[in-house]
């Protein structure tokens, strides 16, 4: 007779539940339902106008997140006649490529699924795989206004992805190391945070960070008044909560990521319990930074956009890396 809770043991590993629970997917599926809340209550109260009140108003609207997500369950999902067979596969993929940096982003002290000393690069790249099947679903569709959105979102990634790496090469240059656990332990033993240290390393982080997510000003690929909703136009029920989604959930490991980064991690604790929460409360603000500026900004012109990245943003990315190599020179001496 086999033994259940060896084989549990077996099963639920760090590497498994890490990606599935915390940081993971389950942690990410309720910070998407709080910051999409919140982001609609900033953008009113900023705006001067009503934000999610009606749907329990007791508690500010704060379950008109819940009837939304029920009303994309129920819907039904409606694949075009002329969708290609990715349609359905590209928004299943990028999801699963999202939940697999979460394998590698520290939660906490000693809250890692997978340690490895170059996680800081696993995690980029698992989150760099997500664009190209975002073209696949535009391509899949076969719908022409999400066939224009993927040839912006083809433009934008070629254009923040290298200020994403350089602005993340920034911070492994100045703590010495690619691991996320190491770079914490660095700012610990420093008694600094990286945002103190390189401050544009951790300005281009955070802009590479709205370009990675279609943030507001960078939300050109779902230019909604001239293509509809971009790649995920023909996209519907349960499919379309997906995609909509997918960009709050890579917004949150890339939040994790720049709390890690720039903002101390778990510190000043080393309790797995409340290092685990503070680091979760410094991605939280984080979001809620990104999502504030919904408020304020409006959208760039992609041609405005792909300028500022490369011919303004770029050369400072460059600097930042050599202003980082001086201060690990620096305290290296």
């Amino acid at each position: 007779m086999i033994d259940a809770v060896p084989l549990l043991e077996r099963v639920l590993t760090p590497a498994v539940l890490a990606p599935l629970l915390y940081p993971g997917l389950a942690t990410a599926l309720v910070t998407v339902l709080l910051v999409i809340w919140l982001e609609r209550k900033i953008a009113a109260r900023v705006q001067m106008r009503v934000g999610p009140y009606y749907v329990a108003p007791r508690v500010h609207g704060a379950l008109q997140l819940v009837a939304d997500g029920m009303r994309f369950f129920f819907q039904e999902v409606i694949v075009p006649l002329t969708a290609g067979r990715g349609f359905l596969l590209a928004p299943a993929l990028a999801l699963a490529f999202t939940a697999a940096a979460f394998a590698v982003i520290p939660g906490g002290p000693g809250v890692v699924g997978f340690k490895t000393d170059y996680s800081l690069l696993v995690a980029l790249a698992a989150l760099s795989l997500t664009p190209p099947l975002v073209l696949l679903m535009g391509w899949a569709s076969n719908n022409k206004f999400a066939v224009l959105g993927s040839a912006r979102e083809a433009l934008l990634t070629a254009s923040y992805e290298p200020l994403l790496f350089m602005s993340a090469l920034a911070a492994a240059v100045m703590y010495g190391t690619l691991d996320l656990v190491a770079a914490v332990e660095a700012q610990a033993r420093l008694g600094v945070v990286g945002l103190a240290l390189n401050p544009l390393a951790a300005l281009l982080f955070f802009v590479a960070m709205m370009a990675a997510t279609d943030r507001i000003p960078f939300d050109i690929v779902m230019g909604e008044q001239e293509i509809v909703h971009g790649p995920y136009t023909e996209y519907s029920g349960v499919a379309y909560g997906v995609v909509m989604g997918l960009d709050y959930v890579k917004l949150y490991a890339l939040s994790l990521l720049y709390a890690n980064l720039f903002l101390g991690g778990w510190l000043p604790f080393n309790d797995p319990l409340a290092g685990s929460l503070v680091l979760y409360v410094k991605a939280l603000a984080v979001m809620a930074a990104a999502v504030f500026l919904r408020g304020v900004y409006g959208r760039l012109r992609l041609d405005h956009a792909l300028d500022a990245l490369w011919s303004k943003l770029f050369p400072l990315a460059v600097v930042s890396i050599l202003v980082s190599a001086l201060i690990a020179y620096y305290l290296g001496g």
